[in-house]
């Protein structure tokens, strides 16, 4: 019995050694896929509904983003380069479905978490995820923001767990009072904004600093409306018009921004546009030659930022998405998405503790921008630009904006310095 079994060991050894390899070589494949697993971002943005196009136009400039980290090897990490990836969770605007994206997105197990174009999901985003990294230290969750704006994000609502890389309203409106106070003919304008958290605080702050920069400036209108219901801004537009106002100042983004100039430019309204979205999204196609000279826009960069690494930066993007409706680039996109691949690489993990001791100290530089986390908010500080609409071949203005034919030239620029804005964030550290 006992030679029995040893031939049959004998005539199986082949098998055993090929079973043994298999086992082997299938532990190594498991340890090479984890270590080549995708560092997963979960975007939480409006893919379908009236904001469909800003929430796409997000995705393209991500997931250009993390493409340029892929070509360069991935995000570098002790165990192996991983590649980056930016997963889609559509919010449809609205918190509720934002907030049943975010579970889905942890239930998926990606811990890093960005979203930005409404600042009330992302209030609501901060307090999930503030109660969720309590009752689950194991997995911490982090929020990358590069457009919510409201102040009250990095100030009385200010998180450990929360990022902004965009310059929030009240550092866009001081840029815009650069441009505003200078039009010494300027003596009346009229404030109109988006009903929610955001619009509100544009609009507050646009009567704050005009009493303290220009109180010889009329405020002749002052009003908010619904957000992203208003199909036909003609009576708005109308009654701008009427009002005599020399200018409009609004935060407005999106189709509310476009269908607002539309309507403007339709009743014959002839005066100037202060605005933080202004340079893109249909804006410059839907208003025309009216907005040559009239149309003023803040941002972190523009395309006709000066210099040749701004150029080349611009020009590969167009590159990626030649589409002129694919037009829609942001420079603190890519600063973001930088900051994250740096951190991580510093801290060696993807834990989100990890990552946010990293990244509320990082300072990055790209394509001659340059800007820096402020640790005791969490907001990013970074130049600001304002730039006026003009035709495309203008002094200045070598790109235009989506094909429309019309550019941004710039006109004022505001160093970190001089746009950082205090806080009163106390900060809460785990």
């Amino acid at each position: 019995m006992y030679f029995f079994s040893l031939r049959l060991l004998k005539r199986d050894v082949p098998a055993l050694v090929a079973g043994v390899f298999l086992l082997v070589s299938g532990v190594v494949a498991q340890q090479s896929a984890a270590a080549q697993a995708p560092v997963r971002v979960a975007l939480i943005e409006s893919l379908s509904g009236p904001f469909a196009n800003t929430g796409e136009a997000v995705f393209r400039n991500l997931v250009w983003a993390a493409e340029r980290v892929n070509a360069r090897g991935g995000i570098k990490l002790p165990g192996g380069n991983r590649p980056l990836v930016f997963e889609r969770y559509d919010s449809k605007g609205q918190n509720e479905e934002a907030l049943s994206a975010l579970r889905s997105a942890i239930d998926d197990g990606i811990t890093l978490v960005a979203q930005g174009n409404s600042s009330s999901t992302a209030a609501v985003l901060i307090d999930a995820i503030n109660k969720h990294n309590e009752r689950e230290p194991s997995k911490r969750v982090l929020f990358l923001n590069y457009s919510a704006v409201d102040p009250v994000l990095t100030n009385e609502k200010c998180s450990y767990w929360h990022f902004r890389f965009d310059a929030h309203a009240d550092m866009r409106v001081a840029a815009l009072m650069e441009a505003l106070k200078d039009d010494k003919a300027l003596k009346s304008i009229y404030l109109i904004g988006q009903d929610y958290s955001f619009g509100q605080a544009v609009l507050r702050e646009s009567r704050r600093q005009l009493g303290v920069q220009r109180p010889d400036v009329q405020i002749v209108g002052d009003e908010l409306h619904p957000l992203g219901r208003v199909k036909d801004f003609i009576p708005y537009a109308a009654k701008i018009k009427a009002s005599g106002a020399q200018a409009v100042l609004t935060g407005n983004w999106g189709n509310d921004l476009t269908l607002l100039v539309k309507a403007a430019r339709e009743v014959g309204y002839e005066g100037s546009f202060y605005t933080f979205y202004g340079n893109a999204l249909g804006v410059p196609a839907a208003i025309g030659d009216a907005g040559v000279g009239k149309v003023i826009a803040v941002a972190d960069w523009f395309p006709n930022s000066a210099g040749a690494p701004s150029e080349a930066f611009y020009k590969s993007f167009r590159q990626r998405f030649p589409k002129p409706q694919d037009d829609y680039v942001h420079m603190r996109m890519q600063l973001m998405v930088e900051a994250l691949a740096q951190s991580i690489e510093k801290a060696g993990a993807t834990e989100s503790g990890a990552v946010a001791a990293q990244l509320e100290k990082t300072s990055v530089l790209f394509a001659s921008h340059k800007g820096a986390m402020r640790s005791t908010d969490h907001q990013f500080q970074q130049p600001l630009l304002v730039a006026v609409m003009d035709k495309q071949g203008a002094p200045g203005v070598k790109f235009d904006v989506e094909g429309s034919g019309y550019g941004f030239r710039v006109i004022k620029t505001i160093d970190a310095a001089r746009s950082e804005q205090p806080h009163s964030c106390k900060m809460i550290r785990p």
